[in-house]
């Protein structure tokens, strides 16, 4: 029993990650429709720009803020360089793009800080945590914490604000919404800023765990996407419910199903993909799209 709750703790931390890159490749599908296959990279490269302004003797805690700033500013920078000239091509056009996205942002971090295999320092404390009997890890219940208030910000601000309703308009009705005076460009802007800002803090999760290196967040954005089909593309909530799911099925196979092991784990993902999308493809939280004739 103590090693089935140890598992679904861990699992569940697991989960926190996958569902924080989920939530923003959610932000940047409803906006643009796409899929952004750059997300994983430019999470990756913040974690770099955190990793090196704590090298500097920035404290962890103002080394993070710093950075999810620094996040949200090049979110925005290359949403208005790199995608604006091509928002209003066809989808296949923007998906090469963030293709071309993804192979610039890794080769790039690899000629700043190189592929060597660099420690990161976590952020929480080493000490384990003891509750009836069980030892949990700090780092486990820090980074689900940290992910359960990342949803609940984006919620407020999206549900709350003038602006999140803004962008939320934009990206459901952008004809309409361009008729109201709403700036429908800067608000596609402002959506790929605040999906670098949690992909940003995913990456600074992780980091601890995975190390750091230009190819730390490869297998995480399949987990992240395997995620968002799974609670539902369009759905916040359900990105965040799909991956803290898949966390903990994928912890509770690689421990309990020895065909399984930590070598399937990926497989195992992906045949959620390919299920969900066979099964149920507007996923557990989507809504499905219905068309007359």
């Amino acid at each position: 029993m103590q090693l089935l709750a140890q598992q679904i703790v861990s699992g569940l931390a697991t989960g926190s990650i996958f569902a924080s890159m989920a939530l923003a490749l959610v932000l940047i599908y409803r906006s643009m429709g796409v899929i952004n296959f750059a997300q994983g990279e430019l999470a990756m490269f913040s974690t770099y720009v955190a990793w090196q302004l704590v090298q500097m003797g920035v404290p962890m805690l103002a080394a993070f803020f710093i950075t999810i700033v620094v996040a949200f500013i090049g979110g925005v920078a290359l949403e208005r360089l790199v995608i604006r000239p091509v928002e209003r091509a066809p989808q296949l056009t923007i998906v090469i793009v963030t293709l071309g996205l993804f192979t610039a942002v890794n080769g790039l971090a690899g000629w700043i800080w190189g592929y060597i295999v660099k420690p990161f320092p976590s952020p929480f404390p080493t000490t384990p945590l003891q509750f009836g009997g069980v030892a949990f890890s700090a780092q486990d219940v820090g980074v689900i914490v940290v992910s359960l208030v990342t949803l609940g910000l984006v919620t407020l601000f999206f549900q709350k604000t003038k602006l999140g309703l803004a962008m939320r308009a934009a990206a459901i009705y952008p004809e309409q919404s361009r008729v109201l005076g709403i700036r429908v460009g800067w608000m596609l802007a402002l959506g790929w800023g605040l999906a670098s800002m949690v992909g940003a803090i995913s990456g600074i999760m992780i980091a601890p765990v995975v190390f750091l290196d230009p190819n730390m967040m490869q297998s995480v954005i399949v987990y992240a996407f395997a995620a968002a089909v799974l609670g539902g593309i369009e759905s916040p909530i359900g990105a965040v419910v799909g991956g803290l799911i898949l966390g903990v099925v994928l912890n509770l196979l690689g421990t309990y199903v020895e065909a399984v092991g930590n070598e399937l784990r990926l497989a195992a993902a992906l045949a959620i993909i390919v299920a969900v999308l066979v099964i149920k493809p507007s996923g557990l939280f989507g809504r499905a799209t219905v068309q007359r004739v």
